[in-house]
């Protein structure tokens, strides 16, 4: 089960025709990558804490129907691919009647915050994403 964000869309995130300029869905992507690591007690603060970023090393968006000025959103973020030094997840954006927006994807590498160099990342924080997207892939619900 995805992981699910409600975000209405403010003026400022349209352009001149009231529609969604295109980086938003980006930025709402990690919106919903946020509030996943949080719904299984992962904050970017305790990452940072412990000497640990996560970087994207690649990021893709498909755009189905144009989102417009305050509309009423839902991101829906699925962890798709694990190992101790990188992340994915998929992404799906839909507006208040179900219509699919914009669907993406997204692959983080573990980083040492002092050195920017690749490193595998702790049990502390390992554990309980492979906990969680092995819930997923058996249609479990991620939450604490």
């Amino acid at each position: 089960m995805p992981i699910r964000v409600e975000h209405r869309v403010n003026f400022y995130d349209t352009d001149a025709m009231e529609v969604v300029h295109h980086a938003n869905y980006i930025r709402w992507f990690e919106i919903g990558r946020v509030a996943y690591l949080r719904r299984i007690g992962i904050t970017l603060g305790d990452l940072m804490e412990a000497g640990y970023v996560f970087p994207i090393t690649k990021v893709s968006a498909e755009f189905h129907a144009p989102g417009h000025f305050d509309d009423e959103l839902v991101i829906e973020t699925t962890g798709t691919a694990l190992t101790k030094a990188k992340m994915a997840f998929s992404y799906r954006i839909l507006n208040e009647a179900g219509t699919m927006l914009v669907c993406g994807f997204s692959e983080n590498v573990f980083t040492r915050r002092d050195t920017g160099h690749i490193t595998r990342l702790p049990r502390r924080f390992y554990e309980p994403l492979e906990a969680a997207m092995a819930a997923e892939k058996e249609g479990r619900d991620i939450g604490r």
